[in-house]
This record gives structure tokens, C-alpha cells and sequence, in this order.
């Protein structure tokens, strides 16, 4: 009768070739796997035809192929067969071997019968030992040479297991079992003490290694019912019969069932190898494969979880709440997953493989870890840069919000790492926090260094723009006391700076050292805007004492443009231009911002005013001891670096600027003796006389004929006319030769037009006649003074405006022309000016 529940499959084949696929199919049709150790193996030995496939089916309704009586005894199993008890818990697998004796191998042939009872004590928790009843007792029984088998293969065990034997007599006779019994067991302790033992087991008792159990059974032929039912009491032995005190209760060593299949196939192995069978070692073999097995599968799944490629793809954007616990959460998940099927594993094997998994588990985690630390860095850099900034904004001292902001945020750093944190790891994040510490000191001291520097350049640039301009002014002014007040303006800007800078940098908490070099720095820097100053308004001088000799020259002390009436004193006045223009001179050529006296002011005054400016022959030649003080490089008691001008070059520059404020005086003088010209009509006293003297006897005719008198009269007024008409007094003030060429060309139609006039008045028929400017003998005097000095202001002002076109032309200076302007040098000091032509 088949059974549905039943599965079988044969494990190893009469050539010795193991099953490995209908093994592994076997173990997924009972589901052995998912059973750990809650399960037994069962195998059965036996001569050839004695009925060892029937009693296990009738045992645990199995399915295995049974001997057809009617068609002779034969072999009916070949190799070992397998298959699941049905109705028995806990799951029991049970093994068919072939029979021993057989015919079919002959007599030598007893390899595989040795290989198979070494397999199946290996493999077994209980051996049923099929064997007749008449054999007991008998010397030369069949049974004997069964169990020399059985107990020779013991023999090649390593420490192995305890096995329950259970002797089953077949085709009971009449004698009781309690006869047999005795008789059996003393066979068997005979065939025990006549195996050879290893030198460790000579002495061991059989009850070391097996537990005997003794069982009878009726002939299946002659008493089919009474055998059935010996068969069902039997069968109730093996319910539970892995429990304690039951019929396996030895379970020293055994394979879980999800490592049978391996387990089998390497013990199979080692056997055909003809090798000895080292079950511990065997035990462990199969736990390593096993446990590794399970790791990698656990692995596997863990690396494919959904919630960890979740946790993933978050964390690569941003930090993830809670990251430690979900994390936790997995791993503990999958490890649990791996202690619950690799429960019944050596110890050993499955703690090592757990810690391997553990760690592999870690491993692909740990980039996210990473990742998590590296986005709380970045998070809590970006939080103490942002709390910094708020404290600075509500004016918090600046050492004391970055040592606020930075405890709490690296507090902040290490709950949140606390949350981050692993719990099956022991992963330090001392390495992220010492470089978040170090990220935050180095924001703090370059928001330090701008803050400060910062700091430093409002103020240098409110000392710059408090110092240039004043300077700039004074400088141009050129006064005596012009240093004296750039010293008082220096003092009193740099104090106040220093004061302003110093409650700006209170709260940066700096050291004393570094705080006087601050201060220090300041000072330096004001007063290096002055010497700027004064070394570009230096190279200006040229251009300034040009233009203080003529505000001084062509103005007068009310600053009225000067009229060259005759009456101004032209050299005492262009020595007063050439002083201050000195002047100017001196205070450009040093700076002076130590108090400390000089003489240079002395030296130009005494060397250019009262001396006279020679020409060196080489300006770069050496001087040695001379007369002229303005023969040096250097003057005395004035630093080389606050030197400005040299004497050499302020020697050059008053040859220069003397040659070039030149025509402007001459323009003066000459305008004064044109003024003068213009108001000056009568002839000089001696001429007057020489007429009066010569004229006398032409005077006395003219008092005695009146006739004359009258032509002179008309001629009179007949010149007058035609000097109103012509203007000749106007001509004549443009220059001598120019009036008599105008007066030349314009005499005679001047003349034939008067005539003319003359004539139609006579007639009666007057033409109106052009207005024209009164005649300068109905003009008052005062009149004519004012005309004159307007003409002389004008005359003045275009002076101005030539004494100012030429200050830039130079006859000691070398002149080059661009499109845009004109650039001047002179031999010492070299000054650059561009003046737009159109």
C-alpha cells in the first residue's frame, strides 16, 4: 500500500554514489530543514531476504519495496534507501541498508557492507539488527558476522556517539524472551571482547558506546496478526523518542537538520575514502559549512533588505533621525534570524561564524555610519557658524559667543553621535569630533582675523580719510607752522582712532603683545598716509611754487588782481613771490612729524635768494667739501628716509622754476611801461622848451596877422575831427608801427569823407551820421583813467593767462609731446603733467 505522506528516495546506490539531489528534494518534500534537532534517524541491518524492508514499513508505514515470497528470495534493496515515518513525532528518518550475506556480492565482497553499517552508525541514533531466532546461541550463526561488522566499524569512529542497538529476533519460537535475552547479550559481549580495540578503548566497556535493547517478533508468514500487533507495540517506543529516556535519548554530537544533507555527503565520503571517521571533527566540519551557510544567506537577505536600502538612499541626502536604532533594529534582526538556524550547531563554530556575520553586517554599514558623522559634522559646523553670527549680531564679546556656540554645539555633536551610534558596534567617532573641533576653531580664527582685519581697515580708512585731505590742504598752503599743525591733526586723529579701535577689539579678548602690535600698526599707518601725502604733493612742488608765485605776484594783498599802473615796485614784489614760493620750497622738502629742528628753510633762503644758483657740471658727481650748502645729497639734521627733496634737487628745481616764472615778469614790466606810454602825452620838458625857444618869431606872426590865426584855428579843428574819426590815441595802444601802418591806410578815406559831410552841410542836405565814440577832449578825465584801467585789467588778466600757459614750459627741462599731452622732466626731480590739446 502507498502512502501519501510517505516520501523515500534511494540515497546511495549499489555502486556506492551518493544521491545528493534526491537527497536535497527528500528534505524539501518533509521539510527536514526547519525541524533544527527535533528529529531522529533510524536504520536497519540485516542478512539478505530477512525481512528488514517489511518490518519497516509495518513499523513506521513506510513505502520501501518488499521481497515477493512467491518469486523466490532474492535481493531486493540495493545500497541504502531512505525515507519519513509517517505519524511519528518528532520526525523520524528512516534507512534502509542492503541486506549482508547476500549472494548477489558474494562471499569476499564485504566492502560495501562495511562501509554501509560504518554509515549508518555514523549517521543513526538507533540501529535495528534484524537477526533470526534459531541463530542465537549458535556458534557460527549468521548474526556473528554482523555484529563483528558492526562493532569492527565502531572501531574507526573517533569519540563517537552513543547508539542505541535494538535487536530485533525474528520468527519467534516458543522459548520467552527472558531466556533469549540473556543468551543474546552474552554472545554480544563475547563478540565485543574479541574485536581488537585501540590501546585508549581496550578496557572501555560495550555500555560506553551502546545501548542494547532486545525485542521479539512473530513470523510475518505463519502469525501475520500477532506480528502486526507486536509491530504496533514496537512502534509506540519510537513516539518521542528523542526525549530523555526515550529510545534515542543519546544526542551527544548531533547534526541539526538543515546540515543532514552536507553532513551525509561528507560522512559518505571520508567512508569510501577508506579513511577513518573523526566525528567530532566531523561535527564541526559540518557546523563551519553550515553556520557559514546561514551567515551568508543571512548576509544576503540583509544586504537586500528594503528597509536598509531605504536607510540608504537617506542618509546620502542628509542626516536621518534615529539612524542608531533602525540600524540596531536590522542588524539585530538578521542576527537573531541566523542564532534561530544555526541554533544547533557547534557552539563554538556558530559563535565564531555569528561574530564573522557581525562583522560583515557592520562592514556594509559602516559607509553610512561614515556618512551619517560626516553630515552631523556638517550640520553642526553650519550651526555654530549660524548661532556666532546671531551673537555677534546682538553684540556679544566675540571670544565669548565662540566658546558658547562651540560647547554647545560639540554638546549638540555628541548626543547626536549618541543617537547615530550602533548598538552591536563600538564604532569611535573621537576622529570626527577632534576634525569638527578643528573645523570650528579654524571658522572662529578666520572669522577672527576678518572681524579683525576688518576692524583695522574701517579704521585705517577713517584715519585716511581724516589725515589726507587736511594734510593735502596744509601742505599746499605752505606755512611756517605747516608741520606744526600736521603733528597736532596726526596726534589728535591717531589718538582718536586708537581710542575707537581699542573699544571695538574689547571683546576679542586679545593678549597685550598682540594688541600693542595692533596699535602699533595703526599709528604706523597714519602716519604713512601723512608721508604719502606729503611725498605726492612733493612731487607737485614745481606746480605749487608756479602757482604761489603767481597768486602772489599778479595779486595784491586783499587778492585783487595787481594793475601795472607805473607806480608798483616789480622787483620787491617778485622777491616777496620768489620768498614764499621758497618757502613752499623748504616745507615740501622733509618731513617733519619728529620735532625735531632744522635748518633747511635757512639754507634755501641764504643759498637761492642772497646766493647765486650755479650749473653743476654732472649733476651725479661726487661733491666733496664746497662752499655751496646745496652741493649735497643730504640735509643736515633730516634723515635719508625723511628726506623729500634733496638740495641737488631743490637747487635744479629754482633754476627751473626761476626760468619759467621769468616771462611773467617780464610781461609786468612790460605792461608798466605801456600803462605809462599810453598816459603820458606831452613831450618831454626839454622839447617843450626847444619849441617855445625856436617857435618864438612864428608865435609873434601869428599875434600880428589874425588871418593866420584863423587857417590855424580851422586846421585845428579840421585835425581834431579826423583824430575822433580815427582813434588814433586807440591805434597807437596796440604798438607804434602798427598805428601808423592803421592810421597810413585809413587817412585818406577818412579825410575825403569828412569833406564830404562838410560839403553837404553846406548845401542844406545833412546825411545822418554814424554814431561814433565821443571825442577824447570832451571826455572827461576821470573817464578816461577809468577806460584806461580797465584796459590795463584785461591787459592783466591776459598776463595771468600767459604767466599760467607757460608753467609748464621749462628751459632747463627736456619736452616730449604724445597726442593727449605734454610730459617734463628736469635733471634731478622729474614731474609729469598732461595738458589737453584740441
Amino acid at each position: 500500500m502507498v502512502r501519501k505522506d510517505c516520501h523515500s528516495t534511494q540515497l546511495i546506490d549499489g555502486n556506492g554514489e551518493f544521491n545528493v539531489s534526491g537527497l536535497d528534494e527528500f528534505m524539501k518534500s518533509v521539510k527536514l530543514a526547519e525541524l533544527g534537532l527535533s528529529y531522529a534517524v533510524v536504520a536497519i541491518m540485516g542478512p539478505q531476504s530477512s525481512g528488514k524492508s517489511t518490518l519497516l514499513n509495518h513499523l513506521f508505514h513506510t513505502d520501501f519495496r518488499e521481497m515477493d515470497a512467491f518469486k523466490g528470495r532474492s535481493q531486493t534493496t540495493k545500497g541504502i534507501w531512505i525515507a519519513n515515518a509517517v505519524g511519528i513525532e518528532p520526525c523520524t528518518i528512516v534507512m534502509d541498508l542492503e541486506g549482508t550475506d547476500g549472494r548477489e556480492r558474494g562471499e569476499d565482497d564485504t566492502a560495501f557492507e562495511k562501509q554501509s553499517a560504518l554509515f549508518a552508525l555514523a549517521v543513526s541514533d538507533i540501529l535495528l539488527i534484524n537477526m533470526w531466532c534459531h541463530d542465537i546461541g549458535r556458534e557460527q550463526a549468521a548474526n556473528k558476522p554482523l555484529l563483528k561488522t558492526v562493532f569492527q566499524v565502531m572501531m574507526r569512529l573517533f569519540s563517537p556517539r552513543k547508539t542505541t542497538l535494538l535487536f530485533v529476533i525474528r520468527d519467534k519460537t516458543k522459548t520467552p524472551l527472558e531466556h533469549l535475552e540473556p543468551v543474546l547479550r552474552e554472545d554480544i559481549q563475547k563478540i565485543w571482547d574479541a574485536v581488537s580495540k585501540p590501546q585508549a578503548h581496550k578496557d572501555t566497556p560495550l555500555s560506553e558506546f551502546f545501548n542494547v535493547e532486545v525485542t521479539a517478533l512473530s513470523s510475518y508468514e505463519e502469525r501475520e496478526e500477532q506480528f502486526k500487533e507486536q509491530v504496533t507495540q514496537l512502534r509506540q517506543r519510537f513516539f518521542h523518542s528523542i526525549a530523555p529516556g526515550g529510545l534515542a535519548g543519546d544526542r551527544q554530537g548531533v547534526v541539526p537538520a538543515s546540515g543532514f544533507s552536507f553532513s551525509a555527503q561528507q560522512i559518505w565520503k571520508v567512508i569510501k575514502e577508506n579513511r577513518d571517521l573523526d566525528l567530532p571533527a566531523h561535527k564541526v566540519m559540518v557546523a563551519t559549512v553550515r553556520c557559514e551557510e546561514i551567515a551568508n544567506d543571512v548576509l544576503s537577505r540583509l544586504t537586500s533588505d528594503e528597509g536598509w536600502l531605504a536607510l540608504g538612499e537617506a542618509i546620502e541626502s542628509g542626516p536621518v533621525s534615529g539612524f542608531g536604532k533602525m540600524i540596531s533594529s536590522i542588524i539585530g534582526t538578521y542576527l537573531s534570524e541566523y542564532d534561530m538556524e544555526a541554533l544547533y550547531f557547534d557552539e563554538g563554530v556558530r559563535k565564531a561564524k555569528r561574530q564573522e556575520l557581525e562583522s560583515k553586517a557592520l562592514k556594509l554599514v559602516h559607509p553610512a555610519y561614515v556618512t551619517m558623522l560626516g553630515h552631523l559634522r556638517s550640520k553642526t559646523l553650519e550651526s555654530f557658524k549660524i548661532r556666532l553670527e546671531q551673537s555677534l549680531l546682538r553684540g556679544e564679546g566675540f571670544s565669548s559667543s565662540v566658546r558658547n556656540c562651540n560647547q554647545a554645539c560639540m554638546l549638540e555633536f555628541d548626543q547626536s553621535c549618541a543617537d547615530a551610534a550602533v548598538q552591536q558596534s563600538n564604532w569611535d567617532a573621537s576622529k570626527v569630533r577632534e576634525k569638527l573641533r578643528r573645523d570650528i576653531e579654524a571658522h572662529a580664527s578666520s572669522l577672527r582675523s576678518a572681524k579683525l582685519s576688518e576692524t583695522i581697515v574701517h579704521f585705517e580708512k577713517q584715519l585716511g580719510q581724516a589725515l589726507a585731505a587736511p594734510v593735502e590742504s596744509l601742505l599746499e598752503a605752505g606755512e611756517k607752522d605747516t608741520w606744526a599743525s600736521i603733528r597736532r591733526l596726526l596726534k589728535r586723529e591717531t589718538e582718536a582712532a586708537v581710542s575707537g579701535f581699542s573699544a571695538s577689539v574689547t571683546g576679542f579678548e586679545l593678549d597685550q603683545s598682540t594688541f600693542d602690535k595692533m596699535v602699533q600698526n595703526l599709528r604706523h599707518y597714519a602716519r604713512s598716509v601723512v608721508e604719502k601725502k606729503a611725498r605726492e604733493e612733493s612731487g607737485k612742488v614745481l606746480l605749487r611754487m608756479k602757482d604761489r608765485f603767481s597768486t602772489v605776484f599778479n595779486r595784491d594783498n586783499d587778492s585783487m588782481p595787481r594793475l601795472w599802473t607805473g607806480k608798483e615796485d616789480i622787483r620787491t614784489i617778485t622777491k616777496d613771490a620768489r620768498s614764499a614760493s621758497l618757502k613752499l620750497l623748504s616745507v615740501l622738502a622733509a618731513i617733519r612729524l619728529d620735532e625735531e629742528p632744522d635748518k633747511v628753510e635757512n639754507v634755501l633762503l641764504s643759498s637761492l635768494m642772497d646766493g647765486t644758483v650755479g650749473v653743476p657740471s654732472s649733476p651725479y658727481r661726487i661733491i666733496g667739501d664746497s662752499a655751496d650748502p646745496l652741493a649735497s645729497r643730504s640735509w643736515e639734521e633730516v634723515p635719508p628716509e625723511n628726506t623729500l627733496i634733496t638740495p641737488i634737487q631743490c637747487k635744479s628745481l629754482w633754476r627751473q622754476f626761476k626760468a619759467e616764472t621769468e616771462y611773467s615778469i617780464t610781461q609786468a614790466i612790460s605792461a608798466q611801461e605801456a600803462y605809462k606810454r599810453s598816459n603820458n602825452w606831452l613831450p618831454p620838458p626839454w622839447a617843450i622848451l626847444a619849441m617855445v625857444v625856436l617857435g618864438f618869431n612864428e608865435f609873434m606872426l601869428l599875434l600880428r596877422n589874425p588871418l593866420y590865426l584863423m587857417v590855424l584855428f580851422v586846421i585845428f579843428l579840421l585835425m581834431k575831427a579826423l583824430w575822433v574819426q580815427m582813434d588814433i590815441a586807440g591805434e597807437f595802444r596796440h604798438g607804434t608801427l602798427a598805428g601808423i601802418l592803421s592810421i597810413l591806410s585809413r587817412f585818406l578815406p577818412t579825410f575825403m569823407n569828412l569833406l564830404r559831410r562838410l560839403a553837404e552841410e553846406a548845401q542844406g542836405h545833412p546825411t545822418p551820421e554814424a554814431p561814433r565814440p565821443p571825442p577824447q577832449s570832451l571826455v572827461s578825465p576821470s573817464f578816461r583813467n577809468q577806460t584806461q584801467q580797465q584796459d590795463l585789467i584785461s591787459r592783466t588778466q591776459q598776463q595771468d593767462l600767459i604767466s599760467s600757459s607757460v608753467h609748464d614750459s621749462s628751459v632747463s627741462s627736456n619736452i616730449s609731446s604724445t597726442e593727449s599731452g605734454i610730459e617734463y622732466s628736469s635733471p634731478q626731480l622729474t614731474h609729469r603733467r598732461v595738458v589737453n590739446v584740441e
